[in-house]
C-alpha cells in the first residue's frame, strides 16, 4: 500500500503539472512515484485475482485453468 503522503504527493505535483508547469526535479519525483503507484497496484490486482474462483450460473467452478495453475504455485 502506498502512503498517504505519497498519494498526496502525487496529486500535488499532477496538479501543478497542469497549472505552472513542473520543474526536471519534479518531473523525475513524479515519474518514480507514479512507476511505484503502478506496481502496488499490479501487486495487489495480482493478489485479488489469485481469490477468484469464477462459478457459473450452475454453479460449476469454471475458473480459467491458467488462473488455477497460478494459484495452485502460490500456494506452494
Amino acid at each position: 500500500m502506498l502512503s498517504k503522503q505519497k498519494i498526496a504527493r502525487i496529486n500535488e505535483l499532477a496538479k501543478k503539472a497542469k497549472t505552472a508547469g513542473l520543474t526536471a526535479d519534479e518531473a523525475l519525483e513524479q515519474q518514480q512515484l507514479r512507476q511505484e503507484y503502478i506496481q502496488v497496484f499490479r501487486e495487489t490486482m495480482v493478489h485479488m485475482l489469485h481469490s477468484v474462483t469464477v462459478i457459473d450460473p450452475n454453479g460449476n467452478d469454471v475458473t480459467p485453468k491458467k488462473l488455477k495453475e497460478s494459484q495452485k504455485k502460490r500456494m506452494n
